[in-house]
């Protein structure tokens, strides 16, 4: 993450300007970045992401990450402070997954995260993570729903990927 900061700036906004179909232009150049960075990292640790999955409650979850051996990691991405205070839909995010993390970037005051959740933070090459999330693990049932939606959501945009003029693009 020894990247300059004009370069994490000229990444976010190639992303936030992609004719790609996953980006759907709700996010800022900056919550995009910290999404990248944050997907690279938990690759790396061996789980599969999906950004902007619907959950059962009807929420969408900035990133939900899957591991091999099924456990839920869902990220929340708070890219400022006024954006933490503003959205404090993060608990129902709890009862989806088996650990929550939010993730933002190194000038936002890490102090103002609860200890109930983990905290990443990262910029558009790669994130660390800075408190651990406690383990909370989720309800079989709840599991197979959004390993479901996870898995249902993939399949979709990689399509979406493969076809650009097909009928699902407004599906995931």
């Amino acid at each position: 993450m020894n990247v300059p900061p004009d370069a994490s700036a000229d990444v976010a906004a190639r992303i936030a300007s992609s004719d790609s179909p996953l980006a759907d232009g709700r996010q800022s150049e900056t919550a995009l970045a910290i999404a990248r960075g944050t997907a690279r990292y938990l690759h790396a640790l061996g789980y599969c992401v999906v950004s902007e999955l619907p959950l059962p409650s009807g929420r969408r979850a900035d990133l939900v990450a899957l591991g091999g051996d099924g456990e839920i990691i869902i990220v929340e991405i708070k890219s400022s402070i006024a954006d933490f205070r503003a959205d404090q839909k993060w608990m129902d995010y709890r009862r989806h997954c088996d650990r929550l993390f939010f993730a933002t970037h190194a000038g936002v005051p890490c102090d103002i995260f609860p200890a109930e959740a983990g905290l990443i933070v990262g910029d558009a090459f790669g994130a660390s993570i800075v408190s651990e999330a406690p383990e909370h693990r989720i309800a079989a049932a709840t599991r197979r729903s959004v390993t479901l939606r996870f898995a249902h959501a993939a399949a979709l945009r990689l399509q979406a990927v493969a076809d650009p003029q097909g009928p699902y693009n407004g599906e995931f």
